[in-house]
């Protein structure tokens, strides 16, 4: 029997799955973690011991469950990003990793660059504004405030690159992760753009490019002894874990959209020819000469789980039933989910998050549904910027949010959308497993996995309520955005 190795880093656990061709799942196994947050604005990871050791384990754990007379055809990884993980000339990681843009600790290198490169030419040439979700000025700003560790790295790389390095030896970085290393690479040539990278990378090797599921090298000795998985196993790009996931539920023709319900919110849709917009990403997508665009919010689950722990820490279970017999508005109460600054569309990183309309007689159960509204509310000011470019022709909803029975109706009763909820439910990691399946030839390119289990309907009378609030909470940011400013500076 032939089988497939998918892992994936996401921001808070390490999943792994082990599937047939015909895409059966086997075995998983996930391993949670944290990040470390050392100063404000900072999201950091130990790439080794928390990333790579995590790989180690989990692969381990699967090759359990292949026999002696089984193959394990290929591998794929993905994993948080863009990150940045800089490493010396034996593939030790100089300092901890730089997460994606949760991490705002280069925002007067963003300013910066984007005076010296000019803001409409890093958007014509590739698709996507200046922000907190740049790798660019992350590297910019260890050049700046950490020179020595700098200077004694060599290479550089995302979350996923790093782990095939470590599996096979090889320097090498998908597309799609290149095209979010903001300005080095040009999306429209799917190349690395030659003279902005040379600026910011300098004396750092740049990596080799390749599609996500692309064979980038086979597992060596020291890996095979580390991991469990047979040396000798081919091993594909991977690529970031949002764009694996939409892979994942079929999210693969002009006009898809995933929306990703996790720690933070994320959106993928598939476009049919280049186009920018300043709120929005422009990247390459998962499948070769594919383009895509994306967009994120730095809060979502992250929220909900700071409101469990600030509010008693309660079980999950006993908070939702009290938000779920709060009516619709939450009785008057709005929240602005700015918690860690914003990415898209207001790319803020000192944005502050706002209750507004607060009483007495409001409750616990009142916050938990105006943060899920206040997060709904967002993602349909997104959608009317993906609208703008390209229209969604169907809505797949993905990721751990599902579980809560509150948070995706909110979703489509705000914005109005139905969204289709696949039957694999696993995430990225069966995303890779389908790119490793294709990268060696086990399947044709065109293999799908995913089925639609149900469609999620909005309720027409809270879409109409929502209309009427919805303006409301989109005039709080503009009306409180100096005062918090001011209240961040102290």
């Amino acid at each position: 029997m032939d089988y497939l190795l998918g892992i994936d880093i996401g921001t808070g656990s390490t999943k792994g799955v082990l599937v047939t061709p015909d895409g059966v799942v086997v075995e998983t196994r996930v391993i949670a973690h944290g990040m470390s947050l050392p100063q404000p604005g900072w999201a950091e990871v130990d790439a080794e011991s928390t990333w790579w050791a995590e790989i180690c384990e989990i692969s381990r754990h699967l090759m359990g469950f292949v026999g002696p007379s089984d193959t394990v055809a290929g591998m794929c990884v993905s994993g948080v990003g863009p990150c940045l993980v800089l490493c010396d000339d034996d593939l030790r990681p100089v300092r901890p990793a730089i997460l994606y843009g949760i991490d705002t600790r280069a925002a007067d290198e963003i300013e910066a660059l984007t005076v010296e490169f000019g803001d409409e030419a890093i958007l014509e040439r590739g698709g996507t504004r200046l922000s907190s979700q740049a790798v660019g000025p992350k590297i910019e700003w260890v050049r700046r405030h950490e020179p020595e560790v700098f200077a004694r790295a060599r290479r550089w790389y995302g979350s996923n690159a790093y782990i095939a390095a470590k599996l096979t030896g090889e320097y090498a970085i998908d597309h799609h992760t290149a095209s979010q290393c903001d300005p080095m690479y040009a999306t429209r040539e799917f190349a690395w753009d030659a003279g902005w990278s040379a600026r910011l990378a300098g004396h750092l090797e740049m990596p080799r490019l390749a599609w996500p599921s692309e064979v980038v090298g086979q597992v060596h000795a020291q890996a095979c002894a580390a991991t469990g998985v047979p040396e000798g196993t081919p091993v594909c790009a991977g690529t970031i874990d949002a764009y694996s996931e939409a892979f994942s539920v079929g999210v693969r023709q002009p006009g898809d959209l995933m929306l990703m319900y996790g720690s933070t919110m994320f959106l993928v849709q598939v476009i049919d020819r280049f186009s920018s917009d300043p709120a929005l990403w422009t990247t390459t997508g998962v499948e070769r000469g594919t383009l895509a665009l994306a967009a994120g919010t730095s809060t979502a689950g992250s929220l909900t789980q700071w409101l469990q722990a600030v509010t008693g820490d309660a079980p999950i279970e006993e908070l939702m039933t009290e938000a779920r017999v709060v009516p619709p508005g939450s009785d008057g109460l709005a929240v602005l989910p700015y918690l860690a600054g914003e990415r898209t569309p207001v790319f803020d990183p000192h944005a502050r998050g706002v209750v507004a309309g607060l009483t007495l007689r409001h409750t616990r159960g009142h916050l938990f549904r105006a943060a899920y509204e206040g997060i709904a509310f967002g993602i349909k000011q997104i959608l009317e910027r993906f609208d703008a470019v390209a229209p969604a022709r169907r809505v797949v909803a993905v990721g751990g949010g599902l579980r809560s029975p509150i948070w995706a109706q909110t979703v489509s009763d705000v914005t109005g959308r139905r969204q289709q909820i696949p039957t694999q439910a696993i995430g990225a990691s069966y995303g890779d497993a389908l790119l490793a399946a294709i990268g060696v030839g086990l399947v044709p390119p065109e293999t799908d996995w995913a089925t639609i289990e149900r469609e999620l309907e909005p309720d027409q009378d809270n879409v109409e309520l929502y209309e009427r609030i919805y303006p409301v909470w989109s005039s709080l940011y503009p009306a409180t955005r100096e005062q918090v400013h001011r209240l961040g500076g102290l």
